[in-house]
């Protein structure tokens, strides 16, 4: 790493120090590498069409570094659909902005000191679609492969409840759990609520001439048994019908990165990735960039939506999710993250996520549906998922999973 990069990553200010200053209304991203803690608003992005999102956002930069800013930094989510009818790309300019070390083991220390702040339930949950509606669903997509319309699809539900959550403490337990993964709270000011979540997922890194994308595609619910968990690994890291999911993603990714790139290096074969939920099957793609003039959000649009949130072909598995999953994903399988003026950021994609309002929260999940995809093991991956979000807030108990015993029959 030349000397630029190391001394932009440079820091006194530790990752839970700004997390523990985070307070509703303040805008947070953590990485591995890099933690950000925005407050206020300088300058936002105007609305435009997602194909002149990027330079937009650069234009907006610039205009900055003119007004004196010495090195401004553009923070926010751009949602699953860049189109009119969905929601709008939250991009902004902070007017105060602190940079920390990345995530590290001392983050654990907040998790007890947020137990407390449990949520609570005043009616029960909304699912959309029910799980019977879900494993409808995958059953008509199934049908559509079959009949070679389409070679995969991600298919989602959401869980709507009704009560008040504590953001902060949320964003601790979400951010003590999530070393190696990517934790945020963005503040949606004009629609009065947050965008929250910790994904384990990369879409597009730039540091200097580096880019990076970590892909993942093909999971299973972990196990509480140590056994079992590590025949579920290992069962994956065999599963050909994940390993077929994971490589039309990698495919695509290598493809839609390459020619921003003088080089590229593809691994042959999927590595485990962990989290406290799941286990998924991902893969580092590294670039070297060839042109120094390219942003790191220009660079995660021209990828954006990849196979692992969306599907393949992307406008035939685009439409079918439009016809069957019947809900507006907004920010859900978006990005979220960071692009500074020189065009170095981190952009993860919008997993393990929930929009948080005043009396209620909307959570996310997924699943990509491939031939060989089980109605039922699509469902129970989704409810895997769910608990990341549901076990920080102690609330387990509002999903209707399927029992371990069904996973472990068919894993």
């Amino acid at each position: 790493m030349n000397d630029r990069i190391h001394n932009a990553f440079l820091s006194q200010v530790r990752a839970a120090d700004l997390l523990q200053q985070y307070q509703l209304g303040a805008t947070f991203f953590a990485s591995p590498r890099r933690t950000l803690l925005a407050h206020g608003i300088k300058a936002v992005v105007p609305a435009c069409d997602g194909s002149r999102l990027a330079a937009t956002a650069a234009a907006a930069l610039k205009d900055a570094e003119r007004e004196g800013e010495p090195a401004p930094v553009l923070m926010g989510a751009v949602p699953f659909r860049l189109d009119a009818g969905s929601a709008p790309a939250r991009l902004f300019i902070p007017e105060r902005l602190a940079s920390g070390t990345g995530v590290a083991g001392a983050m654990e220390d907040h998790v007890a000191a947020a137990q407390s702040a449990a949520a609570r339930l005043s009616s029960a949950p909304q699912a959309q679609p029910t799980p019977d509606g879900y494993r409808n669903n995958v059953r008509h997509a199934l049908a559509r492969i079959r009949n070679a319309e389409l070679e995969k699809v991600v298919l989602s539900r959401s869980l709507t409840l009704d009560a008040r959550i504590d953001v902060p403490a949320l964003l601790r337990r979400l951010a003590a759990r999530n070393l190696r993964g990517y934790t945020f709270a963005i503040d949606l000011a004009d629609q009065h609520r947050t965008l929250i979540g910790a994904s384990p997922e990369l879409l597009l890194a730039r540091y200097g001439r580096e880019l990076i994308s970590h892909p993942l595609a093909g999971s299973i619910p972990r196990s509480a048994d140590p056994a079992e968990d590590q025949r579920r690994a290992d069962g994956l890291l065999r599963s050909i019908k994940d390993l077929h999911e994971h490589a039309l993603v990698v495919d695509a990714v290598a493809a839609a990165m390459r020619p921003y790139c003088r080089n590229l290096n593809v691994p042959a074969a999927p590595s485990l990735l962990a989290t406290p939920t799941m286990w998924h099957l991902g893969t580092e793609i590294c670039g070297e960039l060839a042109d120094p003039a390219t942003t790191s959000l220009e660079v995660a649009l021209a990828l954006h939506p990849t196979p692992a949130v969306c599907g393949h072909p992307t406008a035939r598995a685009r439409e079918l999710i439009a016809e069957v999953e019947g809900f507006d994903r907004r920010y859900f399988a978006g990005l979220v993250g960071w692009c500074d003026s020189r065009g170095d950021g981190e952009w993860a994609v919008t997993l393990r996520c929930a929009e948080v309002g005043a009396n209620s929260a909307t959570l996310y999940a997924g699943a990509g549906i491939v031939a060989g995809s089980e109605p039922e093991l699509e469902l129970l991956e989704t409810s895997g998922k769910l608990r990341t979000m549901l076990g920080a807030m102690n609330l387990e108990s509002a999903l209707d999973a399927a029992t371990e015993e069904a996973i472990e029959e068919a894993a």
